[in-house]
């Protein structure tokens, strides 16, 4: 096969996967975003002429409101005392209920915003970008806010009026994880206390401050900062909430002193998202998407003591019981925060405004969720008529189309109950709207689902057939002779022409219903994939004739129906992490049960593959919520480095070209080994002694990880021993694993690479012995692919699997903890942070990429056979979780899902990149073909 077609064929599946990862958000989370409305305000007296909304960046519920044990377990308090006199005194309190992703951007649209962002705004996330969308700091008179870079530009840029919304920041490098966070928080309380100190001075500003419908809005970071750094559970995490309580005690009575107690300040405390028992968030489960909000001061209710009804089993245990809990959604709060001062609700608001937190007369609250009716009905009502002008065959939404039931009946039989008084039968009749609104909207964002899907699937299912005609043409067939089979094909003119018709048509009426850009990129995938294999159809046919007749029909069947129960055990996986470790003790059994032919002269790799299968099986057994263990790291470190002076001591044994040269560079990086981990111990201890990060040791960690990194491009990439090879690409990466490990992770890295190792020479050793006739004279050539290879290819993708798998989380990319990168930076800087775990996700995954093309070439296959059956098969996976995706449910169903397909395709997309980079690391290494008994031919 000539190189380039191959290569086409990559670039392909590249293009192809790179565009269909983004078919699930543009499926399944279509941007909520309506543009053209008339905002809407209530028309009446507001009780609040300001109002100041506090921020706990990454705090959880559970944190502010349980009791804690004192020192000596004789009794209980509170970390946050006075917010907690506020709910049993004062205020209105309940859970604030977030949605995925669980990240600092998608939060504050919601609070500041009142809508959800789609999932893929999380890529966005740290983007100075200005906002796209309206916002109640947007539609106040005036904002300051205080608080992080990351955070306040994106409502300050593109505000309508420049000069709205003034921001007060420290700099990024103040985001230090190695330096005590309630800094960052006690710099918000001190500068807003200065702009009010400063106010004596400016008269411009004093005048500004006593405006009415003005909004103060203190961001405040430390305690999503010290949960990353040191876990939610954490002395750090628990005392920063003392000091956020103690800062909002000081910033009320300065308040109250500078309005001279004028009652007419509102105050809204609430968290963005929580924080998972790792220190990180960003999926679904319920630590991160429970916030808390509590409310009080001018309109705001006082707590309901008579009824105290919302409490669950979440909340049994933080002795609230005696005042009434009232959970919103996270969207709810700012029309809230609209209604308390009286300014437009923002247009793409989508809360509910959550009339148990207002006090005030009945008029009021039932004009204020009427006006919140109106609002969202007229996104329903845009979006209606964009639907109906753009789509060819339009269908309404049913509830809000027929002669009872239309928006205009609604807004009448309101207003009509509002103005003969009946005002708690106007509120119901309004959350009926709202929720019919709601529903209407979410049936417009899935009208395309049906086509979407149909066209995901067809360019999915016809990537398989595709790639799979592909591969059996060129790696199991020979057609040489048939290269003129497609052009000789009477068919050939009528399939092109009804190709370009359908795209044609297609595009047509893409372009009439006026779809995003994307959707052309989806349609033109499976119309040239299924041209193509209609166009072959004859060498697919003419594949399986020659299979059967080689092969008997029986055999073929359980192989093929073996490998798709394989497929799918490893997508049952993603749900059970645990069916992996009975997939290694499976795999431990399988030698005992080979002929003694084979045992006889290799029991010992045997019995090696037993032990090594099941000590890997142990990692996929343990929790991942895992915390530092230093002695952990250690003693993985070790083991590679006694590991790498045994390979050191019989380096000559597989050494080609100069012994001295690959002796010192085994001693080379075994020292890299252990220098890493006397740079990781004294880190750690630095770290946890609030010492910083040692510069020394910072630099040292960078010069590890560039040299570690370049090694196995510039040393040995020519021609080597296999094993020589494998061992200078497994020992180059050791030193980074350390670096960033935190626990056991080392220690799977040690084992998963020696059972790769060892997986190999298995291989290795059941081709020559069905290959007995195999010499060094076949050293060269190359055969066909046959039936039994697609078991190679299972377990390759089983490797996958577990290297990912192995420390990780089933649910999100989000389980691997940010202490990983801390000895390398720990002022925040999610880029490279983010580019540090990723590159510690992949390390696994180049070794087993290695040890697969080894594999490859041991079995005496053609270059990138075997990565391209795997390539053209795993898909089927895919496919399982593009229909197992959910829009509903728990926001930790809806993510995980959501994860799921995400990780899954980026497999596929890894795999042609890590199929590339085996190439360039194994393409020109040397294995030994002979029988694995002669010790002088695997010398």
């Amino acid at each position: 096969m000539a190189k380039g077609t191959r290569n086409l064929l990559l670039c392909i599946g590249l293009l192809f996967h790179v565009t269909y990862i983004w078919s699930i958000f543009d499926i399944y989370f279509t941007s909520p975003l309506v543009h053209g409305m008339t905002p809407r305000k209530v028309d009446l007296t507001p009780p609040a002429r300001r109002l100041v909304l506090f921020v706990g960046d990454g705090l959880r519920a559970d944190k502010l409101y349980q009791l804690y044990q004192d020192e000596n377990n004789s009794s209980l308090f509170t970390r946050a005392p006075f917010l907690r006199d506020i709910v049993l005194n004062h205020g209105t309190w309940g859970v604030s209920h977030t949605r995925v992703p669980t990240e600092s951007r998608p939060g504050h649209v919601a609070i500041i915003a009142g809508f959800y962002e789609d999932v893929s705004a999380v890529t966005k996330g740290w983007k100075t970008n200005p906002v796209e969308f309206d916002s109640v700091f947007n539609q106040s008179r005036h904002t300051w806010s205080f608080g992080s870079p990351d955070i306040l530009p994106m409502f300050a840029e593109g505000a309508s009026d420049p000069e709205k919304v003034d921001t007060f920041m420290y700099g990024h490098e103040s985001e230090n994880f190695a330096e005590d966070a309630t800094e960052l928080d006690t710099w918000a309380f001190n500068k807003f206390a200065e702009l009010i100190s400063n106010s004596s001075s400016d008269p411009k500003l004093y005048q500004q401050l006593h405006d009415d419908k003005i909004i103060i809005f203190l961001h405040l970071l430390g305690l999503d900062s010290n949960g990353h750094a040191y876990g939610p559970h954490s002395k750090e995490y628990l005392n920063n909430i003392k000091v956020v309580d103690d800062g909002i005690y000081k910033t009320i009575q300065l308040l109250d002193e500078f309005y001279g107690n004028d009652m007419k300040t509102a105050y809204v405390f609430t968290s963005d998202h929580g924080m998972s028992n790792r220190g990180n968030h960003g999926d679904g489960h319920p630590d991160n998407t429970r916030t808390p909000i509590v409310a009080w001061g001018a309109g705001i209710n006082r707590p309901n003591k008579e009824h105290p009804i919302g409490h669950d089993e979440f909340s049994m245990d933080w002795q609230l019981n005696s005042v009434q809990r009232n959970d919103i959604l996270q969207a709810d709060i700012a029309p809230l925060m609209a209604s308390l001062i009286g300014i437009n609700y923002p247009v793409n608001s989508v809360g509910e405004l959550p009339l148990k937190y207002l006090n005030n007369t009945p008029l009021f609250k039932a004009q204020s969720i009427f006006v919140n009716a109106k609002e969202i009905l007229e996104q329903y009502q845009v979006k209606y008529e964009l639907k109906k002008r753009t789509k060819l065959m339009f269908k309404p939404f049913a509830p809000l189309s027929n002669s009872t039931h239309s928006p205009d009946i609604f807004i009448n039989n309101i207003q009509h109950l509002i103005d003969t008084e009946k005002y708690v039968e106007a509120e119901n009749l309004c959350r009926i709207l709202i929720s019919l609104c709601l529903e209407g909207l979410r049936y417009f964002q899935t009208y395309d689902w049906f086509m979407l899907r149909s066209i995901v699937t067809a360019g999915y299912v016809g990537w398989i057939v595709y790639s799979l005609k592909f591969t059996l043409k060129e790696y199991a067939f020979n057609y040489s002779t048939q290269s003129t089979v497609a052009s000789n094909d009477p068919y050939g003119l009528l399939i092109n022409v009804i190709s370009i018709i359908s795209l044609a048509l297609l595009i047509c009426i893409l372009y009439v219903e006026e779809s995003p850009i994307t959707y052309y990129t989806y349609v033109i995938f499976p119309i040239y994939f299924w041209r193509d294999v209609i166009k072959e159809r004859n060498i697919i046919l003419d594949c399986c004739r020659s299979s059967l007749d080689n092969q008997s029909i029986f055999t073929s069947i359980i192989y093929v129906i073996g490998y798709i129960i394989g497929l799918e055990i490893l997508v049952y996986s993603y749900f059970e992490r645990n069916i992996l470790s009975v997939c290694f003790v499976l795999a431990a059994l399988c030698p005992w049960f080979i002929s003694s032919k084979i045992w006889t002269g290799n029991s010992l790799w045997f019995f090696a593959w037993t032990i090594s299968c099941l000590f890997t099986s142990i990692f996929t057994l343990l929790p991942v919520e895992k915390g530092e263990d230093i002695t952990l790291v250690i003693l993985g470190g070790l083991l590679v480095v006694i590991t790498g002076c045994i390979a050191l001591c019989e380096s000559s044994k597989f050494t080609i070209g100069s012994y001295t040269s690959v002796r010192n560079m085994i001693g080379f990086q075994v020292g890299l080994v252990v220098l890493s981990i006397i740079v990781v111990y004294d880190t750690t201890n630095k770290l946890k002694d609030k010492a910083g990060l040692p510069f020394l040791n910072q630099i040292i960690a960078w010069i590890i990880l560039a040299i570690s990194t370049t090694t196995p491009f510039v040393y040995g990439a020519g021609k080597q021993h296999y094993f020589q090879r494998l061992t200078t690409i497994s020992l180059s990466f050791a030193p980074l694993f350390v670096l960033l490990s935190i626990s056991y992770e080392v220690l799977f890295y040690y084992f998963l690479t020696i059972t790769l190792m060892i997986w190999h020479q298995i291989e290795y050793i059941l081709f020559i012995t069905s290959n007995p006739t195999l010499t060094l004279s076949h050293k060269g050539q190359t055969r066909k692919l046959v039936i039994e290879d697609i078991r190679v290819a299972l377990v390759f993708l089983f490797f996958i699997n577990v290297a990912f798998f192995g420390t990780g989380n089933i649910a999100s990319l989000s389980s691997f903890s940010l202490q990983s990168v801390y000895r390398l930076t720990t002022v925040f800087n999610p880029f490279l942070m983010g580019a540090l775990l990723v590159f510690k996700i992949l390390i696994p995954f180049f070794i087993v990429s290695s040890v697969f093309g080894v594999i490859n070439k041991s079995l005496n296959l053609p270059p990138f056979s075997l990565f391209l059956l795997v390539l053209s098969t795993s898909d089927i996976m895919t496919m399982n979780f593009f229909y197992l995706v959910r829009d509903y449910g728990s926001w930790l169903e809806i993510g995980t899902t959501i994860s799921h397909f995400v990780i899954s395709s980026l497999f596929s997309l890894f795999m042609i990149l890590l199929f590339l980079l085996s190439e360039l690391f194994v393409g020109e290494v040397i294995v030994d073909f002979g029988k694995i008994t002669d010790e002088k031919k695997l010398k």
